[in-house]
C-alpha cells in the first residue's frame, strides 16, 4: 500500500469527492438517498478514481501494481479462515479415530474455531478503530501462528478444542480488519465490487484447501494439516508486516474507552436496516457452515465418497460460489439494484435447501451422490450473491465506525454459524436430514429478516 494511503483513506471516510476544478463536494453513500459520484467513475484497484497520476504511464503501472498487491494481501487475510476450516475437513473422520472421540465431539473443534472467530472480532474490531488497523492485525496473526502450532501437538480432543478456540480468536483479526480496510478505501458501488473481488481471491482457499488437505493425508496424519497451516500463517504474517501499511489516520481514530465502544455498537444495532442486513447475512452464512460442518460425513460416510472425491466436490462447489460472485461484481453491480440481486440470491438458497431436504428425507426414494451434490452446488453458488451484497449494504451505512461495524457483522455470522454447526450431527452420522433442515430454516430466516427489516421497496438506492 502506498504511503499516501492514509490521506486517501481519510478522504474516502469523510465522503469527499475532488472535482477537476479542485473543489470538494460532499457525497453520501448509496442506500442513504443520494448518489455517490465517486463511484460513477471507473476506479483503480486501490480505491481512487481512474485518473492518470503524475508521471504518466510509469506511475499508472506502479499504481496498478500497488492496487493488485493490496488486493492480494486483503484476499489472503479473508482466505485464512476458510483455509483453517477446509484443510481440516477431510481429516475429521481420521481425527475421530485417532483421538477416540465421537463425531459430535470432534465437530466441536469446528464450533470452537467459529466461536473464537466470532468473539475475537468483537475485541479486534473496536481495537482497530482506536489504535489503527496494522498493530492489532499483526498481534492477531502472531497469536494465530502459535495457536495453530499447538494444534499439531494436541494429545486429547479437549486440548484440541481449546487450541482451536484460541486459533479462532486470533484469526478473527484478519477477517474484521480486512473488511475495515475495504471500508477505509472504498464506498458505494466500488465497495460492492471489491467485496466480490475478495470473494474471488478468498474463494481460491476453499477450492484448494480440501485438495491440499486430502493430499497431505496421503503422506502424514491430521497433525500434518495443522503444520501446513502454521507455515501458511507465518508467511501471511510476514507479508502483512512488510506490505500492508496503515489505512486509518490518527485523526480518524476513536479515543474513547469501553463505554464509547459499547455506545457505538448500540447505535449501529439500533439502525433497523443495518441490523436487518447483518442478520440476513449471518443466517445465510450459517446455511453455508452447516454444509461445511456436515459435508465430510454426509459425502464420505453416507454417500461413500473417498477423501479425494469429497475434496473434488468441495472444490467444484467453491468454484460455483466464486464464479457467481464474479458475475455479481463484474456484471450486476452498478446495473441492477443490490437489493434485487440479494433477493434472488436468498431465494435460491431457500429453493436449494428445500430440494435437499426432500431428497435426504426420502421423498424421491434412495437418491445417490450426484443429486445431493447438485443441490449443494446451487446453494453454495447462491452465496456468491448473498455474502458480498449484505456486507456492502450494511457497511455503506457506517461512515466512522468501520471496525466496530465489521466486528458486529463478523461476530453475528460466526456465532450463528457456531450454533448451526453442531445441530447438523444431532441425529447421528447416518442421515443428512439435519443438515438440509438447518439450511432451510436459516435460508427462510435470512429472506424473512431481509424483507421484514430492510424493506428494500421503501428505499431508493443507486447500488
Amino acid at each position: 500500500m502506498p504511503e499516501s494511503g492514509a490521506s486517501r483513506a481519510q478522504q474516502e471516510r469523510t465522503h469527499i469527492s475532488t472535482t477537476g476544478t479542485g473543489t470538494a463536494e460532499p457525497v453520501t453513500a448509496p442506500g442513504t438517498g443520494t448518489t455517490d459520484r465517486k463511484t460513477d467513475r471507473p476506479g483503480r484497484a486501490d480505491g481512487t478514481a481512474a485518473e492518470t497520476p503524475p508521471g504518466g504511464p510509469v506511475a499508472t503501472r506502479a499504481a496498478r501494481r500497488t492496487g493488485l498487491l493490496v488486493t492480494l494481501v486483503l484476499g489472503g487475510l479473508t482466505a485464512l479462515p476458510p483455509l483453517s476450516m477446509d484443510m481440516y475437513l477431510p481429516a475429521l473422520p481420521a481425527v475421530t479415530e485417532s483421538l477416540r472421540a465421537p463425531a459430535a465431539t470432534i465437530q466441536l473443534t469446528l464450533t470452537a474455531c467459529l466461536t473464537g472467530m466470532a468473539l475475537g472480532q468483537l475485541v479486534v474490531g473496536p481495537m482497530s478503530d482506536r489504535w489503527g488497523r496494522r498493530g492489532p492485525l499483526l498481534l492477531g496473526m502472531i497469536v494465530y501462528v502459535v495457536a495453530t502450532a499447538l494444534c499439531v501437538f494436541a494429545p486429547t480432543v479437549e486440548l484440541l478444542i481449546g487450541f482451536r478456540l484460541l486459533q479462532g480468536l486470533a484469526g478473527a483479526a484478519g477477517i474484521v480488519i480486512a473488511r475495515a480496510v475495504v471500508r477505509d478505501m472504498y464506498d458505494g458501488v466500488e465497495m460492492a465490487r471489491f467485496f466480490s473481488t475478495l470473494m474471488l481471491i478468498s474463494g481460491v482457499a476453499p477450492i484448494i484447501a480440501p485438495l491440499i488437505g486430502g493430499q497431505v493425508l496421503r503422506f502424514t496424519d491430521w497433525r500434518g494439516v495443522f503444520a501446513v497451516l502454521t507455515l501458511v500463517g507465518l508467511v501471511l504474517t510476514l507479508v502483512v508486516w512488510k506490505w500492508l501499511h496503515e489505512t486509518l489516520p490518527p485523526q480518524d481514530r476513536h479515543t474513547g474507552g469501553i463505554g464509547d465502544t459499547l455506545r457505538t455498537m448500540r447505535g449501529l444495532l439500533a439502525d433497523r436496516v443495518f441490523t436487518g442486513y447483518m442478520i440476513a447475512g449471518s443466517l445465510a452464512f450459517a446455511a453455508l457452515f452447516a454444509y461445511v460442518s456436515a459435508s465430510p460425513f454426509v459425502m464420505q460416510e453416507i454417500y461413500g465418497a473417498s477423501p479425494q472425491t469429497f475434496s473434488l466436490l468441495f472444490g467444484v462447489n467453491s468454484i460455483g460460489l466464486v464464479a457467481v460472485g464474479q458475475i455479481n461484481g463484474k456484471l450486476l453491480v452498478g446495473r441492477v439494484s443490490l437489493d434485487k440481486v440479494l433477493t434472488f440470491g436468498l431465494s435460491a438458497i431457500v429453493l436449494a435447501a428445500t430440494a435437499l431436504l426432500l431428497m435426504t428425507s426420502g421423498v424421491f426414494g434412495d437418491v445417490g451422490l450426484v443429486p445431493v451434490a447438485t443441490g449443494l452446488f446451487v446453494l453454495m453458488s447462491a452465496m456468491g450473491l448473498a455474502a458480498p451484497n449484505t456486507n456492502a449494504q450494511a457497511l455503506m451505512r457506517t461512515k466512522h465506525a468501520a471496525g466496530s461495524a465489521s466486528a458486529l457483522l463478523g461476530t453475528s455470522s460466526f456465532l450463528i454459524g457456531a450454533v448451526a454447526s453442531p445441530l447438523v450431527g444431532i441425529a447421528g452420522e447416518d442421515t443428512a436430514v439435519p443438515m438440509a433442515l438447518v439450511q432451510l430454516v436459516c435460508g427462510v430466516g435470512a429472506l424473512a429478516c431481509f424483507l421484514g427489516m430492510c424493506r428494500p421497496w421503501q428505499r431508493t438506492s443507486t447500488a
